[in-house]
């Protein structure tokens, strides 16, 4: 634990991962009390605040102290919105969702290793989750450290993989749940891109790969020689020792790093369990590569 002045930062994780305390992030923040918590940001890759309620509009002003949020898109309930919501509530009625209702089978994606907006031009640079109403039980989310996965890579791995450039698309890990599940608007509105297989922290140096289910093969490589690769650093990645795992409780706040770490969702039961989460996601400033 340490004290930066305006905030103290406990560490969660040997390899990454902070709890912040000692500020109210649902007020309004000065660029003064802002900087060490981003200062945090680039140090920790995975930030958790306790005890910070939020409602719609304190989650957006805390969130544009980041950068600008993204909009929403028609795949998700909360289309046209700065909000990707995660719930098995209906967005109108507030009533649980059937498990066999689409929208709950699209949420399954979720469970992948993934980092949002991969799918995109320009890579996010990190998601903002709000925790509103949490099951007693299950619905932790879990995070990977890559850049521990990619220091743990053999020299000449990472030496094979630098030039590389992969393709991802929202529709590649959606097909793994149900093939067909995003309609011909999502299609469109979100065609495959190219993303160099690390990033670079602007800040530090430090190296981080870049993989994730969005990932589907290799630009110009066979396509099932592209797949196995990506495979293989998914499973040299996914070690133990560079995952955490945190169990929600109402008024949390979490902000991780999309180009730093993986994340995914894991199980509760929806048949049973209430849950309501809001993500924002803030977008990136630079292509990983040319379009």
């Amino acid at each position: 634990m340490r004290n930066t002045g305006s905030i103290t930062v406990t560490k969660l994780h040997s390899l990454f991962g902070a709890e912040i305390s000692g500020i109210d992030i649902t007020r309004p923040l000065s660029a003064r009390e802002f900087g060490p918590i981003r200062a945090a940001f680039e140090e920790h890759s995975v930030l958790v605040f306790r005890d910070q309620p939020m409602d719609d509009d304190k989650q957006v002003a805390f969130s544009d102290l980041w950068g600008n949020c993204e909009t929403t898109l028609s795949a998700n309930p909360a289309a046209g919105t700065k909000f990707a919501r995660q719930s098995n509530l209906d967005i109108e009625t507030g009533q649980p969702i059937p498990n066999d209702d689409m929208r709950m089978i699209y949420q399954k994606a979720n469970y992948f290793w993934h980092s949002d907006s991969s799918f995109k031009k320009t890579p996010s640079l990190c998601s903002i989750l709000t925790a509103r109403i949490c099951p007693p039980e299950g619905g932790n989310t879990e995070f990977l450290n890559m850049r521990a996965a990619w220091d743990a890579l053999p020299p000449a791995l990472q030496a094979t993989i630098h030039p590389l450039v992969a393709e991802h698309a929202l529709a590649y890990s959606r097909d793994r749940v149900q093939k067909g599940i995003l309609s011909a608007k999502a299609l469109a509105e979100l065609p495959p891109v190219k993303q160099r297989l690390f990033q670079d922290n602007p800040i530090n140096g430090r190296r981080a790969l870049y993989i994730g289910a969005h990932a589907h093969h290799i630009v110009d490589w066979p396509e099932p020689i592209g797949k196995a690769l990506l495979y293989e650093l998914a499973y040299r990645a996914e070690q133990p020792q560079f995952m955490m795992s945190h169990a929600w409780r109402e008024g949390d706040v979490i902000v991780w790093d999309n180009r730093a770490v993986l994340h995914r969702a894991t199980y509760y039961d929806a048949t049973k369990y209430k849950r309501l989460m809001q993500r924002t996601t803030i977008g990136g400033d630079r292509m990983t590569v040319p379009q």
